[in-house]
């Protein structure tokens, strides 16, 4: 079972940390299933950008945004848009709409967001709107396993656990996904991500890896 977050330690002097040859290991395995990944799946990509072809309001295929990554490295991550054009914007514009999407863990129901294509709800329900980040794995700027990069504005609910947080690579997927992803919000999911910083290993990541198939094919808390 997975500690609580009061009984996690405010240092990282008591996490497991990996050896130089598992992190060598690590980056390999990153290297080798995104370049792998993004091979199989060059088709998809090809019929996702002839898909945005045909949505009223043309756009960009890809969606970049700044997260917090690596020991608080500032990069972008790359998805499928799923968004109109200037969705912060006008989410923001909306105050009432953006203090909901706040306080319910940065998130809307998607009957109720209006930044949405009709594409963007496909794409996000089968969880292929995340493919793209398989370039952020090959850039080094993302593992395929890490806890999930946030918005600055997210480090807030990490409190003093923030720099166990930023101590590890973000990923793709993690322990947060395969245990429910949008169905577990903060604080639960502060104690998931940390759970992963304080017990990653390489036996780990595939478990995760594996899980994480698993749960794509239900749909298991996609968003």
């Amino acid at each position: 079972m997975e500690p609580r977050l009061s009984e996690i330690p405010d240092s990282t002097t008591s996490m497991r940390r990996m050896t130089k040859v598992e992190y060598f290991i690590k980056r390999v395995i990153d290297i080798t299933g995104s370049i792998i990944g993004l091979i199989l799946t060059a088709p998809i990509f090809f019929l996702i950008g002839i898909s945005y072809l045909f949505e009223k309001e043309r756009g960009p295929v890809f969606f970049k945004q700044r997260r917090v990554g690596w020991n608080g490295q500032i990069f972008y991550i790359y998805k499928f848009r799923t968004m109109v054009i200037n969705a912060e914007k006008k989410l923001k514009e909306n105050k009432l709409l953006y203090k909901k999407y706040v306080a319910n863990n940065y998130k809307l129901e998607p009957y109720e967001d209006p930044r949405i294509t009709k594409l963007g709800k496909f794409l996000r329900r089968t969880s292929l709107d995340e493919l793209p980040q398989l370039i952020n794995v090959l850039k080094g700027e993302m593992s395929l396993v890490g806890p999930r990069p946030v918005v600055e504005e997210e480090l807030k609910e990490y409190k003093n656990k923030k720099n166990q947080f930023l101590s590890v690579k973000p990923g793709v997927t993690g322990y947060w996904q395969i245990s429910g992803r949008s169905n577990v919000g903060y604080p639960e999911r502060v104690e998931l991500e940390l759970y992963y910083v304080y017990n990653q290993s390489i036996l780990f990541d595939i478990k995760i890896l594996y899980k994480t198939f698993m749960v794509v094919l239900t749909n298991k808390g996609a968003y």
